[in-house]
């Protein structure tokens, strides 16, 4: 009986100490083609059209300002904060890579189902337009990414602290018809979804561009 319970024993110990030599995570920081990340279909075609008439013509000003040209952030603040509305966009394929919630600012949030949008420091609303992705840095919430607004409708984020972190009130799944938390201005996301952004900003040689639109 003793025999038979260190044989086990010691193919147990053999298994385990294989597994954390021989077994290698595969660091896929390099691939520019982004297949690391989880596809989704989109089944919504309303949704898919949407997603393709905001990316169109984003192509001609991501070359003129040395932007990544291989993919865009793009976030839908017409729906439901408790349905996934952060879109990782691959204008190379022309589809969607992968998708995950967002807040929305405090200030947005009116009494009707509609969102109030503002540029204004104290204001605590989202701002639309164009973002570029700036450095990381590990602020009050962990790790965050600088944000630096291209439009009039936002070209006082960096002055507002407007960045890009996330915080463990932003589930992973979607929560709809319940909402989710809200922020100060800033597009939060879920802990682990900011770390698949993370792999795809920190790959890029040159800026993503984010693009929040109602």
């Amino acid at each position: 009986m003793k025999i038979t319970s260190l044989l086990f024993l010691g193919i147990a110990t053999v298994t385990a100490v294989g597994y954390f030599f021989w077994y290698k995570p595969k660091d896929n920081k390099a691939n520019k083609n982004y297949s690391f990340h989880v596809k989704i279909n989109v089944a919504d075609k309303a949704l898919d059209t949407r997603l393709k008439q905001k990316a169109e013509g984003l192509l001609d000003y991501l070359e003129e300002e040395n932007f990544n040209t291989e993919v865009c952030f793009l976030i839908d603040m017409n729906i439901n904060s408790g349905k996934k509305r952060f879109f990782v966009y691959n204008l190379e394929k022309d589809s969607l890579e992968m998708a995950g919630l967002v807040t929305h600012g405090s200030g947005s949030f009116k009494s009707d189902s509609s969102l109030y949008f503002s540029n204004e420091s104290g204001s605590n609303c989202t701002s639309l337009g164009k973002y570029k992705i700036g450095k990381s840095y590990n602020g009050k919430f962990g790790l965050a990414y600088k944000l630096y607004g291209l439009d009039k409708t936002n070209d006082n984020a960096f002055e507002r602290f407007v960045v890009l972190h996330a915080h463990s009130c932003v589930p992973e799944a979607e929560v709809y018809p319940e909402s989710i938390c809200e922020s100060w201005g800033c597009p939060t996301v879920s802990p682990i979804f900011l770390q698949s952004l993370k792999k795809m900003i920190d790959a890029s040689e040159k800026p993503i561009l984010l693009k929040i639109f109602y």
